[in-house]
């Protein structure tokens, strides 16, 4: 008797997308993963086991949830598109480790869901995704702010925001979201991924990078809000000196007061905002929370 082949992964998502009749949705960001050996590092590198929480945004076909579910205590699947939420119920249908949210994950109680599917064998959460590009930053802000008791997020997005929210704040191509993760995690890109890994190709290369989250904060500020309300500010107005973008930004009332604080702290009064390195703008938070 001949053996029946098994269908690459490839072969496998065309068959679901053609039994569904889906389209990949534009505006929703969809690009589906067709490539084994990417699938298989994100897993490798989410060092995901049995006693762990997998919060995945935005599972689209189960792609990486079949995988996560093979090594995950639980997977929570957060889908936004009720297209891909009746496919992935269906298909893992037989699995007992798999909840599935049809919801927006800018709107949900992260917090509260973690702590919910805390048990005796489920110890830690993870977050794993191949993210929609379109909210990337959203996303990861709201997963860092809220200070969720996460040990990583393994996510898939654009290489040239991977390479931004990997670089060292101050150095080439820093954003403020670039002071955000250094502040809360230790970041490292770990897998490059070809536009051909998907269909419909995206336009852009897409890069693995993982966030170790920190037990403490990088650096010990004295106000966290005025930490991050004076990089805000700083990088409102990018194209100004820091001294400009202070002074319009009303943290100092007037240009010599914002001139002085530099001074006094030993930093040029003509650098720009994306210049300072993280430990500068903690002094200079300090200093003005000292005022």
């Amino acid at each position: 008797m001949e053996k029946v082949r098994e269908m690459n992964l490839y072969e496998e998502t065309k068959f679901i997308m053609k039994q569904n009749n889906i389209f990949a949705n534009k505006n929703l960001g969809q690009n589906f993963l067709i490539d084994e050996n990417v699938v298989n590092g994100i897993i490798d590198y989410s060092n995901i086991t049995k006693e762990d929480l997998v919060i995945e945004i935005g599972p689209g076909l189960g792609t990486l949830t079949s995988k996560l579910l093979e090594k995950a205590g639980k997977v929570i699947c957060i889908e936004l598109d009720p297209k891909m939420v009746k496919i992935i119920t269906e298909r893992f249908k037989l699995y007992e480790n798999i909840e599935i949210i049809n919801e927006d994950v800018l709107k949900i109680n992260l917090n509260k869901l973690i702590t919910e599917n805390k048990t005796s064998t489920i110890k830690s959460a993870k977050v794993v995704a191949n993210l929609p590009y379109y909210i990337t930053t959203p996303i990861i802000m709201k997963l860092l702010e809220e200070k969720l008791e996460i040990e990583s997020i393994t996510v898939m997005i654009q290489k040239e925001v991977a390479q931004r929210l990997a670089n060292i704040p101050g150095g080439k191509d820093t954003g403020s979201i670039t002071y955000t993760i250094w502040y809360y995690t230790e970041p490292k890109i770990v897998l490059e991924v070809p536009r051909n890994s998907f269909i419909p190709e995206p336009e852009v290369t897409s890069s693995v990078i993982k966030f170790d989250i920190l037990k403490m904060p990088r650096i010990d500020v004295l106000d966290e809000k005025m930490f991050f309300k004076i990089i805000k500010v700083a990088f409102m107005q990018k194209r100004k000196t820091l001294v400009n973008a202070l002074t319009n930004g009303k943290i100092f009332e007037t240009r010599e007061k914002a001139e002085e604080a530099l001074k006094n702290l030993n930093i040029d009064t003509k650098i720009r905002g994306e210049k300072l390195t993280i430990e500068e703008y903690q002094k200079l938070s300090d200093y003005i929370t000292k005022k």
